[in-house]
């Protein structure tokens, strides 16, 4: 069984403007202490200020792991400090860009998550960081971390121990969603998911049926 370690649970510490139809972005997250919350639309006391792009059941939380941001603080040259991206949580141990999709955590001793889909970095997230060609890098690179849903609430703290609890057997991870499947790992997604044991996300099932058109005969 994977274990790692939840370092930091991030929550938004204030609202920003942004050029978009919403105008303001909940972005800014940033590390708070003790306790927190989680229930099945995140942790208490955040948000999500589009839900058309963020947050809703299946994009509960975001969690981002300390290999991606590390690697990320060599390449901008600067700190990636927890909630930097965006995210709810920042975790050690667990390759989050490449969780298979429908991996259940169990973080300390009541949450249980599930992993339902990849990050899809935003023109907001490329004007926070300040960063040239922002998104194009982040995309390339694919180290995009992953959404999860909440299967039970309840309390998490800093230094909560996270078990992976269970990985489904199609093996077809957040990172290869992003990266674009081919016709077996959409095939075997669409399997695990008619046999009852996986709820695709409609950004997931989308990506999914492209895969099997593109590779189907015309």
């Amino acid at each position: 069984m994977t274990t790692g370690t939840l370092l930091a649970i991030c929550r938004v510490h204030e609202l920003l403007p942004t050029r978009d139809s919403t105008g303001v972005t909940a972005i800014d997250k940033r590390a708070v202490d003790g306790p927190v919350n989680v229930h099945p639309l995140g942790l208490t006391g955040d948000v999500q200020a589009s839900r058309k792009h963020h947050g809703g059941p299946t994009k509960a939380l975001y969690a981002y792991a300390q290999d991606d941001a590390d690697y990320w603080s060599q390449q901008l040259g600067r700190e990636v400090t927890p909630g930097l991206f965006g995210e709810n949580l920042r975790v050690a141990g667990i390759d989050a860009s490449h969780a298979v999709i429908g991996e259940r955590w169990r973080v300390g001793e009541q949450v249980v998550l599930e992993v339902t889909m990849p990050r899809t970095p935003c023109v907001n997230f490329a004007r926070y960081l300040g960063e040239k060609s922002w998104v194009k890098r982040f995309a390339e690179a694919n180290r995009v971390g992953t959404y999860l849903s909440v299967v039970t609430k309840g309390s998490i703290v800093a230094g909560d121990t996270i078990h992976v609890d269970s990985v489904p057997d199609h093996g077809v991870t957040a990172a290869q969603v992003y990266a674009g499947l081919d016709e077996p790992q959409a095939q075997r997604l669409l399997d695990t998911a008619a046999e009852g044991h996986l709820t695709l996300t409609p950004q997931v099932r989308k990506a999914v049926l492209k895969a099997l058109r593109v590779a189907s005969p015309a």
